[in-house]
């Protein structure tokens, strides 16, 4: 998707009773482990914490396929004030076990 400026996109919006509807359609996600930062402030430059996150998956060689994961903590539902806005990314990764 940021690469060629398009693709698919999963959005994850909690409801009773989740339906599909056109476009739409339900999903279930299966549970994954994540390494996941948190970007702080307006989205102009959210791609750095996306390159960021991904060389440290890539140099731990601990990535594998899955979908990247978005959670808005703060964002413009919350406050005008894009200073404040925090965005969890979540990139799947290996599971490790304790050693």
């Amino acid at each position: 998707m940021f690469t060629d400026g398009a693709g698919a996109v999963t959005v994850f919006r909690p409801v009773r009773n989740p339906r599909g509807d056109g476009r739409i359609q339900v999903v279930d996600l299966p549970a994954a482990e994540l390494a996941v930062t948190v970007h702080a402030g307006p989205h102009d430059d959210i791609d750095v914490s996306y390159g960021r996150l991904g060389d440290w998956v890539v140099s731990h060689a601990l990535g594998i396929d899955g979908p990247v994961h978005e959670t808005y903590l703060a964002g413009p539902r919350d406050t005008g004030d894009a200073r404040r806005w925090r965005t969890e990314i979540g990139r799947p990764v290996f599971r490790l076990t304790p050693g």
